[in-house]
Formats: structure tokens, sequence, C-alpha cells
């Protein structure tokens, strides 16, 4: 494989993997641009930005835009994060030229009044939906609860308050303020030349706008804070509570992931034999979550409501032997297994690659092989856990509860 970075003229970052023992190609525009970065009375605006680039511009409608990704087969999308908006396509090398030329269309679409209307319409029936989802509504107040005040904790879709009042106007200036060139990379894998890429990346992305952009890192004041949900209509009592962990560039953050895998991964980890395996709840896992200047544990349990005192009982308990003992050498071993295997199977795809290859690039501008993250991850031992956590214990100082229960005994 060979690495491939520069610069175009108007600031755009172009970084490119190279690999020609694939069969496809897969490329994506990194926004570096979220929730995070609007202000409340734009809240939402990111995620419908999203949904109107695919109405196209005076080039290519918004059939056009979805009929010729289809005609090319293309496994193609989009999403918006707190902090990322991606736009990307995977497709056989043959048509790159033309995914290309359709991926700038969504860089830079004309954002009709009508179609704003309409899709103002879909964006709300999307917010509805969310809500009758326990478990969003969970990750979502526990967001707004543990990154109260700070950016952090705006919501990805907005509210239904902010969409209604949202106009064409505002999402335009939004547009032009943060899908600069300079705010945006280009993150392309697989199986090309540089002689055949660069040609297309010139032709379908020097009329990107030039400029840049910046984005506050405020500190989190991580208080103690506790905010209940009711929904009567719910069989089932969930829970989410956050605590500080490592920020996305906190070399740390190799070891909070290898600990969350330990803690509190879907199989196999304590959470699992503690709670899931024997039938206490439903579901309870520990994530570790990493953003621009600022990281967070989310841990997570539904189960009985008249039981989810005990569950949170049992699920402490596993946080205070970990925090006091740290873990054992086997549960490493193990943990660092399963990482290696996710990480070698997804770097065997180019789309996998592309995520793996913008997100470096976007936060901390650096090109990271597959062989570095096995490297990174196999080096971990007791004493890296160990250090972590007299940094950042598993100690939650936010919790939202959604379900039936008033109230709840902490």
């Amino acid at each position: 494989m060979q690495f491939h970075q520069y610069r175009l003229p108007n600031g755009l970052q172009v970084v490119i993997e190279l690999n020609p023992s694939v069969h496809s190609v897969a490329a994506g525009f990194f926004v570096k641009t979220g929730s995070r970065d609007e202000t409340p009375e734009v809240s939402g605006v990111s995620h419908f930005l999203e949904h109107m680039a695919f109405k196209g511009n005076d080039r290519f409608s918004a059939d056009d835009v979805n009929r010729i990704f289809d005609e090319l087969g293309a496994n193609y999308n989009a999403s918006t994060g707190e902090e990322v908006t991606m736009y990307y396509a995977a497709v056989l090398p043959e048509y790159l030229d033309s995914a290309m030329e359709l991926l700038s269309v969504l860089m830079q679409p004309s954002l009709l009044q009508d179609d704003f209307d309409m899709e103002k319409n879909v964006i709300l029936e999307e917010i509805g939906m969310y809500d009758d989802q326990p478990t969003f509504i969970a990750y979502d107040n526990s967001m707004a609860t543990y990154f109260q005040g700070h950016p952090l904790g705006q919501c990805i879709l907005g509210t239904n308050d902010s969409i209604r009042d949202l106009t064409s106007e505002q999402m335009r200036r939004y547009h032009s303020e943060r899908y600069k060139a300079g705010n945006i990379t280009l993150a392309i894998a697989g199986n090309l030349t540089l002689d055949q890429l660069l040609p297309v990346i010139e032709r379908h992305c020097s009329s990107i706008p030039a400029g840049t952009c910046r984005r506050t890192l405020p500190p989190v004041v991580a208080d103690q804070r506790v905010k209940l949900i009711t929904r009567e209509s719910s069989a089932q009592q969930h829970v989410m509570q956050m605590g500080a962990a490592p920020q996305g560039t906190d070399p740390q953050r190799f070891a909070a992931e290898l600990l969350s895998v330990i803690v509190g991964d879907d199989s196999g980890s304590r959470l699992f034999w503690e709670l899931v395996d024997p039938g206490h709840v439903e579901a309870a896992d520990l994530s570790y979550n990493e953003y621009d200047g600022a990281g967070a544990w989310a841990s997570y349990v539904s189960c009985l409501p008249d039981e989810i005192e005990d569950n949170l009982a049992r699920m402490q308990k596993v946080f205070d032997d970990v925090n006091a003992h740290g873990v054992t050498e086997e549960e490493v071993e193990q943990a660092k297994n399963k990482m290696a295997s996710r990480i070698v199977l997804r770097g065997e795809r180019p789309m996998g690659r592309l995520s793996s290859l913008g997100g470096n690039w976007v936060y901390r501008s650096e090109y990271r092989t597959v062989a570095d993250d096995l490297r990174d991850i196999r080096r971990l031992t007791t004493s890296d856990i160990r250090q972590l956590l007299d940094a950042f214990p598993l100690r939650m100082t936010s919790t939202v509860g959604v379900g039936p229960r008033s109230e709840l005994k902490l």
C-alpha cells in the first residue's frame, strides 16, 4: 500500500491510500462540522443540510444524483455526528470519476426553498420516530446532561422547535461558513493509481470555495447530574451514565478502547457475565467515546423497572472492582484479540479503510495503517490500564433514566 497526501490550491486536504490487492475504491468527503458547531438557534442544521445535499444543484437534480449512483452500483450514503459530516461512495475503480462528480455535487447543493420545505417535514418525522425509541432518548439526553452548557451536548437531529423555526437562509449561511475547502478532507482508499486519481480530484474538487473556519474547544464541567424521563408505556427502564475519559488526541485512547471491551463489550465482558448472561438485564455495556478536546465513558443498562436499582448496584460493583484492582492479563489478551480481529476485518475493505483514513486525518492529521493500529493495541499491558484508571476511573457523574419509573434510588 502507498499513502499520499496533498492540498489543492483551494485548501482542500486530500489523503489517498492505494491498494492494488483490492477490487474496489471508496471515496468520501469528511466535513469537520456537526451538532457541536451549531448555535442553539439552528440546532439540527448539520443533519438537515446532509439531507439537502442529495437534492442536487443546477447540474444534477435529486433524481439524477440517486439514479446515477444506482447505475454505477455504488454503495453510497452520508452521516452526521457531533463533529463530522461524512459523504461517501464505494464503487468499482472504473466508475470513480463519475462517483467523484456526484460527491462534489453534494458539497455544493442549490438548497432551493421548495426542497427545503419538503425535507423539513421529513426531518420532523425522523425526530418523532426517534422520540419513540427509549435507547435514543437515553443517549440524546445523556449527552445533553453530561455536556450541559457545552457544544457537545447539542442534539444531532435538533428539536421540533429548532427545525420548525429554521429558515433556508440560515442553512445557506451555515453551509457557506462551514463547507469551505479548508474545513474538508477528501479521503480515497482502494485500487487505483495516483496518475488516474489526480486529474479526477482536481477536475471535480477545485470548485469547492476556499476558506477555513474554527471550532471552539471549551472545557467540560462534569458535575453530578440526574435526569429522569417518564415513559409509562415502556416495558423496561433504561439508564445511561457518563463520566470523564481521554480526549481524541490522548495517547491513552487505545487503553480506553481496550478497557471498554474488557468491561463492557456485548459478549465476554465483565458486564456481560455479571448482568446479561445470568438474565438480570436485557442489555448492559460500557463504551468509550472520543471527541475533539473531550472524551467520555458511557454505560448503559436496560431491565425490568422494579429491578433497575439492583442492577445499577451490580454494575457499580463491577466498576468499583476495576477501579480498585485493575484487570487481569487474561482479560487484556482476550480483549486485544477481539480488537485486532475487528481492526483487520474492517481494514480488509476499502470502505473500512476510508473511515479510518479520513477520521484519523480530521482528528489528528495522522496516517495510520492497519499495522499501526495492531501495534498500538498489541503493546498494551495491565500497567497501561492501571495508569488509565488512575487518570480516568470508571466514575460516572451523570445519570439519565427513561422508562416508567418517576424516581430512582442511586
